[in-house]
């Protein structure tokens, strides 16, 4: 299975919404608030292609996008392809 990474703010429900959906799907991930840290913003927004609101969704070297980028993929039934790698 791929690693995932997930930029993300405490207040953010569309955050917890992505989280949500992992955690359904029984994926591991790993969790980094920028709220508080403009440098791991600034490293967010590098990785992200400039995006700069969260969540910013990684899995593998994949950069997916956001909450509705994330469940547009599991709609499709290619979530499970990426995460396999």
């Amino acid at each position: 299975m791929q690693t995932v990474e997930i930029y993300t703010s405490p207040l953010c429900g569309f955050c917890h919404a992505a989280k949500r959906l992992l955690t359904a799907r029984g994926v591991s991930f790993a969790e980094i608030d920028v709220s508080r840290d403009p440098a791991l913003r600034q490293a967010m927004m590098a990785r992200a292609n400039g995006r700069h609101t969260v969540p910013q969704i990684f899995i593998g070297e994949a950069h997916v996008g956001g909450c509705d980028d994330l469940y547009a993929l599991d709609r499709d039934g290619k979530l499970d392809a990426l995460l396999a790698g």
